[in-house]
């Protein structure tokens, strides 16, 4: 930090994580078979018995050669039209019992040949069961047979552990590695986001914009106001300009398992970032500050000195002494002079001239904090800007090989001196 200090090379370093997705319910693993029993009666004739044509016969004889009743051996002619029709009824039954035989053997089976080896990517619907994983994993040729399938699912007990989420499959692949990868989660870029520490809010708009995940630079800009979500994530209330800027926690998304808007992902975001300062100490944190160095810092005051600090440090060890030079500088009443704070205005590199401009965001010109915070910073950050450690450091001097810090402006101008 100097009158004109600069800083060589920036500092984005996404941390990804993975959030984590919820498993889905396995499947009934077992497969109705097709079966068909023949009738043990369609192999009879319909004989009559010894007694009953004995007894026919004497009725045929008493009754003479012109009596009225039945024709001799009527009934027995009727018989075999009874026996021709239990064989037909048998016959059908049989070949609907073949036909469901081959509807369910093959049902279970990919019905068109995919080239082995081939990369697809699938995504599993949040929610899915097996039956309906094995279906699309056997639509996309991942696996050849579902029986296979959910043998394996019950080898490794992963009925109830199968994720949801976007995976990177090669097709015919061995089912028992297709299970471990559901069980282990998605392995997929698509429908990921990832959201490096530092980035301004139009730099996230672009990052979502380009992300693939269906939602647009300009959608994303537009919903992302304070005033949209501040009813449902309380720590917006002092959020200045109504603007988002801070609080659009780095990390990587996936949204590969549900359909993402605009909303939907700066939800995750506000999520993900009162989770993570959830078991922070902020009322200590500005309850130490307000004795050490009789400033009164709010939450938000400290959040946007985090991303500050997120922008000047190149380090971890960066961050905790560039906290102290800046709460240092505040307590004596001296401008902060970070040329950060003016390249949220520039958008990029500051030249002498910009230092010059009237900007609220101008450190040069005006004491204090700026009024929103520059970029999401990390959590090292944040604990950074909470807990500064007691130096008597006024000035830095930072590139990609130096990292000085000076009591004095004499000692500042002799580190600038010897790097040059």
């Amino acid at each position: 930090m100097s009158n004109n200090p600069t800083r060589n090379g920036s500092h984005f370093s996404p941390e990804p994580s993975s959030r984590g997705s919820r498993p889905v319910r396995g499947g009934d693993t077992r497969r109705s078979r097709g079966s068909s029993t023949p009738d043990r009666r369609a192999g009879y004739a319909g004989g009559v018995s010894q007694r009953s044509v004995s007894a026919t016969r004497r009725a045929a004889g008493n009754a003479g050669s012109h009596a009225r009743g039945e024709r001799p051996g009527g009934p027995r002619r009727r018989w075999p039209k009874v026996a021709f029709m239990l064989l037909v009824v048998c016959g059908l039954l049989v070949g609907a019992g073949t036909l469901a035989w081959r509807h369910f053997s093959s049902s279970g089976k990919a019905g068109g040949s995919v080239a082995a080896g081939q990369r697809v990517t699938v995504t599993i619907p949040e929610g899915s069961g097996g039956s309906q994983i094995a279906q699309i994993l056997l639509d996309a040729g991942v696996i050849g047979d579902s029986g296979e399938f959910f043998k394996a699912v019950q080898a490794q007990g992963a009925e109830s552990s199968m994720k949801s989420g976007s995976y990177d499959f090669l097709t015919g692949a061995n089912v028992s590695e297709v299970v471990r990868q559901l069980v282990s989660g998605p392995n997929s870029a698509a429908g990921k986001l990832t959201i490096a520490e530092g980035l301004t809010l139009q730099k996230t708009a672009e990052a979502v914009g380009s992300s693939g995940i269906g939602v647009s630079a300009e959608d994303f800009l537009n919903q992302a106001e304070a005033s949209n979500y501040v009813a449902d994530y309380p720590f917006l209330a002092r959020a200045a300009n109504d603007s988002l800027e801070g609080f659009l926690f780095p990390k990587t998304y996936d949204f590969g398992g549900t359909p993402a808007t605009a909303d939907s992902v700066i939800r995750a975001m506000l999520d993900q970032y009162g989770q993570e300062v959830a078991s922070l100490d902020l009322a200590s944190a500005e309850a130490r500050i307000k004795e050490t160095y009789g400033i009164d810092m709010s939450d938000y005051g400290i959040l946007t000195l985090a991303s500050i600090i997120e922008k000047e440090a190149l380090n971890d060890e960066d961050r905790s002494n560039i906290s102290s030079v800046m709460y240092n500088r505040m307590r004596e009443g001296m401008a902060l002079q970070s040329d950060a704070t003016m390249g949220y205005v520039t958008g990029g590199a500051v030249s002498a001239d910009d230092l010059k401009t009237q900007s609220p965001y101008n450190t040069y010109l005006n004491a204090g904090l700026t009024p929103t915070p520059i970029c999401s910073p990390s959590l090292a950050s944040i604990k950074a800007a909470m807990d500064p450690p007691s130096t008597n450091y006024l000035y830095f001097w930072i590139t990609q090989s130096e990292h000085v810090f000076s009591e004095t402006y004499d000692q500042h101008l002799q580190a600038i001196s010897n790097a040059s």
